[in-house]
């Protein structure tokens, strides 16, 4: 239960909820140029791009969740669960589920460029451990000018382009995009009590039969819910504005412990929300015990060196007294 939204507010955003019952000792995570990738088809990469994201690290290797590259590329993985199908392939051209986000980060700087990279590989099933077997994810890039959404299905690698900027779970991304053309109707203008917001009031004469905006935590209803947001919010007038008007859009559909469980009926709440300014290399991020805004830089680094740079995400923040 995630969603990612790519937003221009004079540079480019990008930004994800994660939405789980419990986290993995997730830290905003930077990988230098020289960090050794070495991928499970038996190839290394000495030289890249370095990188800035969420990410578990295992073994000294960062897992991304999400992440930006120097060049302003981004990438996040969300979980699609019924529909990811991954290849039992091995060796020359395959790229193991959790190896894509760094793979592509690491070699592209545009969505024209992390294509071409794409067209050439077979995603695998192979798992980083035997306690950490592949997650079925399907996976948002955006450069600020093209958005493409990638899933690996029982038909092969599929990319699309997005004209969304958003991406949730399932279903697949064309079957949510027919769901989405079902709201096409709506506007800023539209009146609240077609938008399902505030009391249930008789629809106007010319709203008659048409859907209101979703209200409910699934994929498809975060979907349209985050995408109209991000049509319609205004850009910021400054960073400090920008990142806050992205943390409102996906605030739209941030879980609240409670109120959605998982089959082992534990609480699924939002780990953490994360806007980064793909523009400048800057990750901010919130969690959800901790709704200050937490900053951390890409270029405040050494990016020629070889070990990875972990930042832990702060679990509680600061209530400020103006009194008392």
């Amino acid at each position: 239960m995630c969603t990612a939204v790519s937003f221009l507010s004079g540079d480019h955003y990008f930004g994800r909820t994660l939405d789980y019952a419990c986290g993995y000792g997730e830290a905003v995570v930077i990988t230098p140029r020289r960090y050794p990738f070495r991928w499970r088809c038996g190839t290394e990469l000495r030289e890249h791009y370095a990188m800035i994201g969420v990410a578990h690290t295992e073994d000294e290797t960062p897992l991304y969740y999400d992440a930006v590259n120097e060049k302003g590329l981004c990438a996040a993985g969300l979980r699609f669960a019924r529909s990811a199908c991954y290849s039992k392939a091995r060796g020359a051209g395959t790229v193991a589920s959790f190896e894509l986000i760094p793979y592509v980060l690491a070699g592209a700087a545009t969505v024209a460029e992390a294509r071409r990279l794409l067209e050439d590989i077979t995603v695998t099933d192979e798992g980083f451990s035997r306690e950490l077997p592949p997650a079925p994810l399907h996976f948002m890039l955006a450069d600020g000018r093209e958005c493409l959404v990638v899933e690996a299905v029982r038909e092969g690698l599929r990319l699309y382009d997005n004209p969304t900027g958003v991406l949730t779970n399932e279903p697949a991304f064309p079957e949510m995009l027919r769901y989405f053309a079902r709201y096409r109707h709506l506007t800023a203008e539209t009146p609240s009590c077609c938008l399902g917001f505030g009391e249930s009031l008789p629809a106007p004469e010319w709203g008659a039969g048409a859907l209101g905006l979703p209200g409910d935590g699934t994929s498809p209803s975060r979907f349209v819910r985050a995408a109209f947001t991000r049509q319609y919010a205004l850009p910021g007038k400054n960073t400090e504005e920008s990142v806050h008007q992205m943390l409102h859009i996906l605030g739209t559909v941030e879980q609240v412990a409670g109120c959605c469980r998982t089959d082992e009926d534990a609480p699924y709440r939002t780990l953490y929300t994360s806007c980064c300014n793909a523009s400048r290399g800057i990750y901010y991020y919130t969690t959800y015990h901790c709704r200050s805004v937490v900053s951390v830089e890409l270029w405040s680094e050494e990016l020629d060196g070889a070990a990875p740079i972990c930042y832990p995400m702060l679990a509680h923040g600061c209530i400020w007294r103006q009194n008392g």
